[in-house]
């Protein structure tokens, strides 16, 4: 068995519909940089990293505490919008999306969702991972057999935790929850 803690990036900048990468803004940094001290009773461990630019500024401070190099895997990112869509209508496409099932939605993001819950199965060790709302949300679904793409309205930089065992991921503790603006 090994223990995987899931965090929500740090706040950004931008919108999903303004911008199609946004960093972390300054209250973001602060999140980031307060999450190595939330997480400081945990011996250094692999840090995997969605490649979007706010999860690899909120893994750095503690990338950096633990003298750990972040790995960059695609399949912890983002939920990709449909092809076709502007990115000014990205927002009102995820508000929709979130208010539906897995099933309802359909491939491609069905396979989505598998993606990320492979990649977790597959880590050897324990593990830090800096994913996004949705894919931490999926991961908690899968764990209590809920089939909605949103389970918890996770905070920034909360921090969710799984074991994976040889019958599947646990939930353990789901992050905290605040009134995150989806924007």
């Amino acid at each position: 068995m090994f223990r995987i803690h899931l965090v929500r990036h740090g706040r950004a900048t931008g919108g999903w519909d303004v911008d199609p990468d946004p960093g972390l803004d300054d209250v973001g940094r602060s999140q980031a940089v307060r999450l190595v001290a939330r997480l400081a009773e945990l011996p250094p461990r692999p840090i995997v990293c969605s490649p979007m630019r706010r999860c690899r500024e909120t893994a750095a401070p503690l990338a950096t505490a633990w003298a750990v190099e972040p790995v960059i895997d695609a399949t912890v990112s983002e939920i990709p919008s449909p092809p076709g869509v502007p990115v000014g209508q990205r927002v009102p496409w995820l508000r929709a999306a979130m208010a539906c099932s897995w099933g309802d939605l359909g491939e491609p993001w069905t396979a989505y969702r598998d993606a990320v819950m492979a990649s977790l199965a597959a880590r050897p060790a324990d593990t830090l991972i800096v994913s996004h709302f949705v894919a931490i949300n999926a991961v908690i679904g899968a764990c209590i057999g809920d089939d909605r793409l949103v389970i918890r309205r996770l905070d920034n930089t909360s921090v969710t935790i799984v074991d994976a065992t040889p019958g599947g991921l646990v939930l353990v503790e789901a992050g905290a929850e605040a009134d995150t603006l989806i924007r």
